[in-house]
């Protein structure tokens, strides 16, 4: 049986503030808890169900696992029907970026995300197409939102996410600055080399006006139809799918 105090402090890791102050996270799943287990990420506690326990049979054993009941599960867990595990994961320490990171690679680089499964969606599409990091503003969501992680599908476990001031960032960046934008090149085609940043913007302001200066090369979405935008998400799909296709 849980105790108050651990009940407590994780249903606390809901919310951003006191997932700083403690340093962990929580990840909810079968597959997304496995996915951390057998990751570099240190997880600290699992805590599953009877009905879990024979599907756990591959966790490292310097992991601590306990059964719990179905109704303490259900006290911790963000979820209104609990998945029968979830994992108690250490926030991890990423290094600094550098101009070397940066060097002949492509980067998704997001202004003010806000909305936690665009942002899941962008890390999942992001390891699909080889990407081991993306860059978030300062103002976007957190990368360890109980929603995010879930969106992510387990590629929260091998996709970097740098929270930095991307005005500076991209200042100081030695790669092109390519921007997702309504108007400009049309993505294929555009030759976008074998570095740089993609900055895609917020869902319903799109890139902030402070930023749009330091773009130096506008690309946009080919559009046929009369919808007036893409969804950020669809659009980092295509434009890393671009990036493949042209390489």
């Amino acid at each position: 049986m849980l105790s108050k105090p651990q009940i407590r402090t994780i249903t606390s890791l809901q919310h951003k503030k006191f997932r700083r102050e403690h340093g962990l996270f929580v990840v909810e799943g079968l597959k997304s808890v496995m996915e951390f287990a057998q990751s570099d990420h240190h997880v600290n506690h699992i805590f599953y169900t009877s009905q879990a326990a024979t599907k756990l049979l591959k966790i490292p054993r310097n992991i601590k696992c306990e059964e719990v009941s179905e109704d303490d599960l259900r006290r911790i867990s963000s979820h209104k029907t609990p998945q029968g595990v979830l994992a108690v994961v250490q926030i991890p320490a990423h290094p600094p970026l550098t101009e070397t990171m940066l060097r002949g690679h492509f980067h998704l680089v997001l202004d003010d995300i806000q909305d936690p499964g665009n942002l899941g969606t962008i890390i999942r599409t992001a390891e699909w197409f080889g990407h081991q990091r993306i860059i978030c503003s300062l103002g976007s969501v957190d990368a360890y939102n109980p929603k995010v992680v879930q969106a992510s599908m387990g590629s929260l476990a091998r996709v970097q996410v740098h929270y930095t001031d991307i005005a500076e960032l991209i200042r100081k960046a030695p790669v092109p600055v390519f921007g997702a934008m309504l108007h400009g090149s049309p993505l294929y085609g555009a030759g976008l080399g074998n570095e740089g940043l993609i900055l895609l913007g917020n869902e319903g302001n799109g890139i902030s006006p402070s930023l749009l200066p330091l773009i130096q090369k506008p690309i946009t979405v080919p559009r046929v139809g009369p919808a007036e935008s893409l969804n950020v998400a669809i659009s980092a799909a295509l434009f890393c799918a671009e990036l493949v296709r042209s390489k």
